[in-house]
């Protein structure tokens, strides 16, 4: 296995329509074993191929709680239906057979580091897909599992999460990056501590 660069916005690449996947075999199983890779050393639930260069459809998915100290997975904290699901997931040319009602989350993107905005979704999704041997099954799901799925198959239509929110918050992130680019990873670290901290207010 070997972790990929995965590319960030302004990227072009980022912007253009992924192809549907036609040949199943051992090179697709080893992208998709890299993108797993790629996805759990960057702290990510979700990854579209199309974010690390490559413009099929076809993407990875684990949004399982865990527990930073003991490394088990906390499954109580997953949904009914999320629970049926078995984790990680790898969808290949995913389509959206049906979604039922809005929830809104403040989603974030391995392509747009440290930015945050609130998006709405489809509450619960049915979404019908291939697996790395080419055979198809059917995903009903809700929760973090669901906007993932969806916000992750956006990548497929060249689609960001910045694009979901208002034309002023959407320039505001872009005009911020292209004027600062993005934090190092030492920044994001002493963001995240302070976080941490408790309010001195």
């Amino acid at each position: 296995m070997a972790k990929l660069e995965i590319l960030t916005y302004p990227n072009p690449i980022l912007r253009e329509v992924s192809e549907p996947v036609k040949e199943f075999g051992p090179d697709l199983k080893k992208f998709a074993a890299d993108m797993l890779e790629t996805m759990y050393e960057s702290n990510g639930i979700g990854l579209a191929a199309i974010q690390v260069g490559q413009p099929i459809r076809m993407l990875v998915i684990d949004t399982r709680p865990k527990d930073e100290k003991s490394g088990r997975y906390n499954y109580d904290e997953l949904s009914e239906l999320e629970n049926k699901i078995k984790q990680p997931l790898i969808m290949i040319n995913p389509e959206i057979i049906n979604g039922e009602g809005k929830i809104t989350y403040d989603e974030g993107c391995l392509s747009v580091p440290s930015f945050f905005e609130t998006v709405e979704r489809f509450e619960k999704i049915e979404v019908k897909a291939f697996d790395v041997d080419g055979k198809e099954f059917r995903v009903v799901t809700d929760g973090l599992l669901a906007i993932c799925i969806q916000h992750e198959m956006d990548h497929l239509e060249g689609t960001l999460f910045i694009d979901h929110i208002s034309f002023t918050k959407s320039n505001r992130i872009k005009n911020q990056i292209k004027k600062n680019g993005y934090p190092t990873k030492e920044e994001l670290e002493e963001r995240k501590s302070k976080l941490k901290e408790p309010s001195r207010a």
